[in-house]
């Protein structure tokens, strides 16, 4: 489980191609305190730590991973927003995030608010997935590349976000322009509610 709240941005320094898995190389500032077996959320997805060697770790990601996420889509040298697994004696400073991406979305419009920055981001609407929770809320929560985001004008496919200045210089959204593909996790309390509303409809 996370939180949301990026820790730093990890550069990819390989990628290798097995089968329908990739396994990413990448450094960062904590490589040091990582373990094998160690759970990352990389842009959002919950990846495993399968090798660490000189100052660099491994993660896998499996064809599922990739359909669904902007993963297979990175190239030497990108940064990739990571944040461990957080404590559950800490405080919860985002919102509860999974680390399972639901699909992808892209972004369609960058508007610097002097100060700030708000993106908007169109994604693939589904009627039947917006039953189950899949959908976006005004003022509810949304993650995008890993971060905790609060939703501003939600349409059936579309929604935005606000960046501070603080959010677009540690993550990697000081690299998402038009045309760029993000992966978003729907806020996990909606899709339960979604679930049981079903049910008590049965």
């Amino acid at each position: 489980m996370f939180s949301g709240i990026i820790e730093e941005t990890a550069k990819v320094i390989a990628i290798e191609h097995d089968r329908d898995n990739i396994h990413l190389t990448l450094t960062c500032s904590f490589v040091e305190e990582l373990s094998i077996d160690q759970s990352i959320a990389h842009n959002g997805v919950c990846l495993t730590v399968v090798r660490i060697d000189n100052g660099a770790y491994t993660v896998t990601a499996m064809r599922e991973t990739l359909e669904r996420s902007n993963l297979g889509l990175l190239q030497t040298g990108d940064l990739v927003n990571v944040e461990r697994s957080m404590k559950m004696n800490g405080r919860l400073d985002g919102h509860l995030v999974q680390g399972h991406v639901d699909q992808t979305a892209e972004c369609i419009g960058v508007e610097d608010q002097n100060g700030s920055w708000t993106y908007t981001f169109r994604y693939d609407f589904d009627p039947a997935m917006a039953r189950r929770g899949y959908f976006t809320v005004d003022k509810g929560s949304v993650t995008v590349n890993g971060v905790s985001l609060t939703v501003c004008q939600p349409t059936d496919d579309t929604f935005q976000v606000n960046i501070i200045p603080y959010t677009y210089e540690q993550t990697n959204f000081h690299r998402i322009q038009p045309g760029s593909i993000v992966n978003i996790e729907f806020d996990v309390i909606g899709k339960y509610l979604a679930r049981l509303s079903h049910f008590s409809n049965l």
